[in-house]
This record gives C-alpha cells, structure tokens and sequence, in this order.
C-alpha cells in the first residue's frame, strides 16, 4: 500500500475561463466514467483500469470553440504529496483523486486531461514523465487542466 496525503489546501484558484464549480461532482461525460475517488483506506492500485471511456487526443482538448474549459490550480502538497494519480499518456489525465487532499481541496478531478505542470506543456507526454515534473518540483504544482464544459 501507498502513502496516504495529509491535507493542505491552497487557497487559490484560478478559473481560466468560464465554467462551473463543480468540484468532484458526478456528471455523464462522453469521455469519462467518475470514479475512483481514494480514501484513506483505499490501497493505491499498481495498473488500475483506466477512468476515461475513450482516448482524448491533445488537438481535440485545444480546438477553438471545443467542448473543454481550461482551468488553474494551485496545489500545495506536504512531505507525503499531492493526492491525485497521474495516468495516461498525450495527453495525460487525472486517474483519481484523495477526497481528504491538497489536490480535492481546490477542485481537482477525475478525468480532467493534464494541460502543463508549472509553466511546462505535458500534452505530449506520458504519466510518468508528468508525474516526474511533478514529484521533482516544488512542494507548490501550479497546474493546467482541461474539462469538458459540462462536467
């Protein structure tokens, strides 16, 4: 079993446009199935079964006038981490979220498709060169995601 995350939330957070807060809400998207959300007695599963129902691909999140919303947090992780897993590849998504972490406290989600990693352009890359960026970096990930503007 895996480390668990302490909760230290940031308190900022930037919607980069519009868009509803819905912060781990359940919605029915075409791309992807909401769960699973970790607990602090979930076991962190080695090669869990992917949430997305289908492969997104980096030209799709980036059209003009799309269905996805762009959005900014500030997560502030401790000594343990952020609470959310990275998985996927080009681009990469959000696989699933602690409920008590950093990363949930500022609306953080499930299925939310990892745009950059403090300042850097991840679309292209694989889950373990972002989750790298990330586990490198500061105790302070400031990160770009994209949603569907229905979620």
């Amino acid at each position: 079993m895996g480390p668990r995350t302490a909760v230290t939330p940031s308190k900022e957070r930037k919607m980069v446009s519009g868009g509803q807060d819905n912060s781990l809400s359940s919605g029915n998207s075409g791309y992807c199935n909401r769960g699973p959300m970790l607990t602090p007695t979930s076991p962190v599963l080695s090669n869990p079964k992917s949430v997305l129902k289908r492969q997104v691909s980096p030209e799709e999140l980036q059209r003009p006038g799309g269905s996805y919303i762009k959005r900014t947090f500030t997560i502030v992780g401790d000594a343990v981490g952020w609470g959310f897993v990275v998985r996927g590849s080009r681009p990469c998504h959000i696989q699933a979220v602690d409920r008590s972490g950093p990363a949930a406290a500022v609306g953080v989600k499930v299925c939310q498709f990892v745009v950059s990693v403090n300042g850097l352009d991840v679309l292209s890359l694989d889950y373990k060169t972002v989750s790298n960026f990330i586990l490198t970096g500061s105790r302070t990930v400031v990160m770009e995601v994209m949603e569907e503007s229905d979620c």
